[in-house]
C-alpha cells in the first residue's frame, strides 16, 4: 500500500519536533509524511532538521489543514492522521497496514490510546515515552473490533472511498474542529467498517499550548454536536447527551475548576450556544465572532 502520515499543527513546534523524531522509529516507514501548518513559527527550524518531511501551509483551522493534506495525498491508498502531540509505538503504521490489507471492507481505523492527556492536565514527552516503554500488550497484534467513529488524534482513512464519494473534512467546523473526526469518519463509515485496533497503540499527550480559548471551545461543544445531528451523521440521542454532558460538567466544575481548564469560559460558551439555539441562529461558524 501507499501510506502517508498527515499532521496538522499550530503553535507547538517543540512538541511536534519530538513527534517527528519518534516517527522515524516506525518499523514500517510511511511513503510520505506531510505536516500542514499556518505560519513559519509553527514549525520553526523543523524543515531543516527533518529534510524528508514535507511541510505545506493552509489557512488556520483543523479541517482546512487536514483537507490540504488530503489534496496532497489524493492518489494514495490511505492516510494516517496523527495529532501533533501523539506518540505512537514503533509498529503502529505496520499494524494499521496489516489490518487494512486483512479487512478490505475497512474504511477507517483508530488505534488504542494507552494514555490520553487531553482528559487531564496533559502528559510530558518524557512521561509519554515512559508509558510507551512500559506497555505490556501481548495480544493479537492485528486484533480489531467495530467502533463508532475514528478518534482524530490517531485515525487512518482509506482514500478510495473518500475519492469515490467526494468526502472531505467539513470546513464549517472552524478552528479546533471539535467533532470533525466524528463527522468525517461516520460519513465514511457508511461505505464500510470502522475498526478499533488493539495493536496500533500510542499516547496522546494532550498538550495545552495552541488550544482554542474556553469560550470558543464551550460554544463548539454544543453547536457542533447539534449541527452534526442535523446533518444526519450523528444520532440525535448521542448529540443531545454530548451537549448535556459538557454543560453539566462545566457547570459543576466551574465551582472548583482545574488549573489547566477554563471552566468558566467553557460554561459561558455553552450558554451562548444555547441562547443562539433558542434564537434560531446557532451555527459552528458563529464561534469566530466570540
Amino acid at each position: 500500500m501507499r501510506l502517508a502520515i498527515g499532521i496538522a499543527t499550530r503553535g507547538r513546534a517543540a512538541v511536534l519536533g519530538e513527534v517527528l523524531a519518534d516517527l522515524a522509529q516506525q518499523t514500517r516507514q510511511p511513503d510520505r509524511t506531510i505536516v500542514c501548518h499556518v505560519g513559519p513559527e509553527d514549525v520553526a527550524a523543523l524543515p531543516a532538521r527533518f529534510p524528508r518531511i514535507e511541510f505545506l501551509t493552509a489557512p488556520a483551522g483543523l479541517p482546512r489543514q487536514r483537507n490540504a493534506i488530503l489534496d496532497a495525498v489524493a492518489d494514495y491508498d490511505a492516510v494516517l492522521f496523527l495529532d501533533d502531540d501523539f506518540l505512537p509505538l514503533p509498529d503502529y503504521l505496520g499494524v494499521t497496514e496489516r489490518v487494512l490489507a486483512a479487512h478490505p471492507d475497512c474504511v477507517v481505523t483508530t488505534g488504542t490510546v494507552i494514555a490520553d492527556g487531553a482528559k487531564g492536565p496533559g502528559i510530558s514527552v518524557e512521561e509519554g515515552r515512559a508509558i510507551l516503554a512500559a506497555d505490556s500488550y501481548a495480544g493479537d497484534p492485528i486484533a480489531a473490533a467495530p467502533h463508532f467513529n475514528g478518534y482524530g488524534c490517531n485515525m487512518a482513512l482509506r482514500l478510495a472511498p473518500m475519492r469515490a464519494h467526494g468526502l472531505r473534512f467539513d470546513e464549517q467546523l472552524p478552528l479546533y474542529g471539535w467533532y470533525e473526526d466524528l463527522d468525517l469518519t461516520r460519513r465514511l463509515g457508511a461505505h464500510g467498517s470502522i475498526l478499533r485496533l488493539a495493536g496500533a497503540r500510542g499516547v496522546h499527550l494532550g498538550t495545552k499550548s495552541g488550544r482554542v480559548p474556553g469560550t470558543k471551545l464551550g460554544y463548539s461543544q454544543v453547536a457542533n454536536a447539534i449541527y452534526l445531528a442535523r446533518k444526519g451523521c450523528y444520532p440525535w440521542n448521542r448529540a443531545l447527551r454530548s451537549a448535556a454532558r459538557h454543560l453539566a460538567m462545566n457547570t459543576l466544575r466551574s465551582l472548583k475548576p482545574e488549573p489547566h481548564v477554563d471552566r468558566a469560559g467553557r460554561l459561558r460558551g455553552n450558554l451562548i450556544a444555547l441562547g443562539d439555539l433558542l434564537r434560531g441562529r446557532m451555527h459552528p461558524m458563529r464561534v469566530l465572532d466570540l
